[in-house]
């Protein structure tokens, strides 16, 4: 019974104040649907990043008679596998021989390697670290470069970019979410707060013959929640066709490996409409603080 008065309540403030609630719909329509494109375009900028990331690796290149005088032996090799067996950030450690190196160089350059009199490559480790961040750190290990070892690389200039743009898009995308959900508050606490001042001296009323701050509360934290639901519904509606209207064009022009995806349009859905309901519902708690103090 109490909640059939609660929803009756807030319809009708929704009725009375057509204006002031289409206003906040549409907020929150603008809002969650700026949103739902920042989710999308920053989980997928974000697994871009991850993977360039893949191809943050170590490279450990031994020894050969061209480059040292002396090869490096069996054990030199195995010492330094030892080594970066037992580093905490070391994920993958894969061997590639002369022979493999080679054959590598063959696909990718087929024209300089057949030209070549010999094998000029050396064995190699390849260090794949647990995470991106880490491959400096595992390329310090080897400074300066144990016996047999020619030298240590991890493409620092390119590993520094990528974890720069890393970090800056991340910064964005939670810098961007959280102004959205801000400002999407502070609206429709302006439209409650037009609906309750309407209303505030029969607010002072319950308030003075007895109702508890929950009762007055309910019918316009419902009507606050109601508009955020409202909007979000509307702004997935919109979202889905610029899905299935506008995306395919856009991808279609855009070469992107199959790892590489922003989060599923269901998921984003859902967060919009939850984020919706918490704001309705913080926006109209904000504003009821200040007229249930009586």
């Amino acid at each position: 019974m109490r909640a059939r008065l609660f929803f009756t309540e807030a319809f009708r403030s929704i009725a009375a104040n057509l204006s002031t609630t289409v206003a906040a719909i549409m907020t929150v329509l603008i809002g969650m649907f700026l949103l739902g494109l920042f989710i999308a375009l920053g989980t997928w900028v974000i697994s871009w990043t991850d993977h360039v990331k893949k191809d943050l690796v170590v490279n450990v290149y031994f020894c050969t008679d061209l480059t040292c005088g002396e090869a490096a032996t069996p054990q030199h090799i195995d010492a330094v596998r030892a080594d970066l067996a037992s580093n905490p950030d070391v994920k993958e450690i894969e061997f590639i021989s002369k022979e493999q190196a080679l054959e590598e160089m063959e696909k990718r350059f087929p024209d300089l390697a057949g030209n070549l009199a010999r094998n000029p490559l050396p064995p190699a480790y390849k260090v794949i670290p647990i995470d991106a961040e880490r491959v400096k750190t595992i390329a310090g290990t080897l400074d300066p470069p144990p016996q047999g070892v020619e030298k240590v690389t991890y493409g620092e200039k390119k590993a520094e970019r990528v974890l720069q743009v890393a970090t800056i898009i991340g910064a964005i995308f939670l810098v961007g979410s959280i102004i959205l959900l801000i400002a999407s508050t502070i609206l429709i606490a302006n439209t409650i707060r037009l609906s309750i001042f309407s209303r505030r001296r029969e607010i002072e009323v319950m308030k003075l013959v007895g109702a508890s701050n929950w009762f007055v509360r309910a019918p316009f934290m419902l009507e606050g929640i109601l508009c955020g639901l409202a909007g979000s519904v509307l702004a997935v509606v919109l979202l889905l066709m610029a899905k299935e209207l506008a995306l395919p064009g856009i991808m279609g022009r855009v070469e992107s490996p199959d790892d590489i995806n922003a989060w599923s349009f269901p998921a984003v859905a859902l967060i919009l409409v939850a984020m919706s309901l918490l704001v309705g519902a913080a926006g109209s708690g904000i504003t009821l603080r200040r007229f249930l103090r009586i």
